[in-house]
């Protein structure tokens, strides 16, 4: 019987996730990232394995519908795939590479947005605030697709088809999903950052501080008192969350930063490196050189001939 109703789920979910690559396939005409008619919800799709790239990854979730991907935070590394799912509970810089894709089965996943007031308002609602609140974790989580939430997801991304539900429906089953997430095993983890009073919030505070005003000097006694924590605290519970340093973060920002100006503007790599917080030009572009393997103005070349995309 156990494994007539396994093989049940089995087949349930393997049909999901192709009615949900189809749609995907359907609403997306071209490599890259791409919105959609629903607030929050985006997706992504590449016809081929492409180069690492660094970004910025929002409070979202990740779930892949065809293909695979490497993700890697500091020195860490996380694969997920059709089986399983990716949140980013904090803004994380990371390192994100496609590892399967062809232009026959190309990589598809969907990514939906959240705020940690959405979730708050979850955890009140049911009732149900973490017990571990003290057991802080990444902020970086990889954990196994089920059933239940790749149902609502399909809901949820079915509602393209009829534009007119959007606006009523997709509201609800953006909060089912949510809660969903936060029912899973390491649903606590995600949890830990809407908890106001806990450690783990405490650190989210500290990260929207610094990308608010990442090209000043960070000074952690200012944001240690911003965030009610001793220096020694703060350093040791942001590793925690983000497997870096408060320092080290900013660094990531601040280059990640001044590699979209770059791209996107028509500046120099001197200029690039002041208005990211950089005085010193040769430092500028011996770090950017440690960070993406070449000095701003190669780099720079590198990306524009290449397939760019966004997350």
């Amino acid at each position: 019987m156990k494994n007539r109703i396994f093989n049940f789920d089995k087949h349930n979910l393997i049909n999901q996730r192709k009615q949900l690559a189809l749609l995907v396939e359907r609403f997306t005409d071209r490599d890259g990232l791409q919105s959609t008619a629903i607030p929050s919800l985006d997706f992504i799709r590449a016809s081929s394995i492409l180069e690492p790239l660094h970004s910025l990854y929002a409070p979202s979730l990740c779930i892949i519908v065809q293909g695979a991907k490497m993700v890697i935070l500091g020195k860490e590394s996380y694969k997920y795939d059709t089986n399983s799912y990716l949140v980013a509970s904090v803004h994380l810089p990371i390192i994100g590479k496609i590892i399967e894709a062809t232009p026959d089965m190309p990589y598809l996943s969907i990514k939906l947005s959240f705020s940690s007031d959405q979730i708050l308002d979850i955890i009140k609602e049911s009732q149900q605030v973490s017990s571990k609140k003290s057991d802080l974790k990444r902020g970086l989580i990889v954990t196994k697709t089920n059933l239940t939430l790749l149902d609502t997801l399909l809901r949820l991304v079915s509602l393209l088809e009829t534009p007119n539900d959007i606006p009523i429906l997709a509201p609800l089953f953006i909060r089912e999903i949510l809660y969903r997430v936060l029912q899973d095993e390491h649903g606590y983890i995600v949890k830990q950052f809407a908890v106001i009073g806990s450690h783990a919030q405490s650190i989210s505070k500290a990260i929207n501080v610094i990308n608010s005003d990442f090209a000043k000097p960070l000074r952690i006694d200012e944001l240690a008192k911003k965030i009610n924590m001793s220096p020694s605290s703060l350093h040791h519970h942001f590793k925690k969350v983000t497997a870096m340093s408060p320092l080290q973060y900013q660094k990531q920002v601040r280059l990640q930063e001044a590699r979209r100006l770059l791209l996107s503007e028509t500046l120099d790599a001197a200029d690039a490196g002041f208005k990211v917080g950089y005085e010193s030009p040769s430092q500028f572009s011996r770090e950017y050189a440690r960070m993406f393997g070449l000095p701003p103005i190669s780099d720079i070349k590198r990306l524009r001939d290449s397939i760019y995309i966004n997350f």
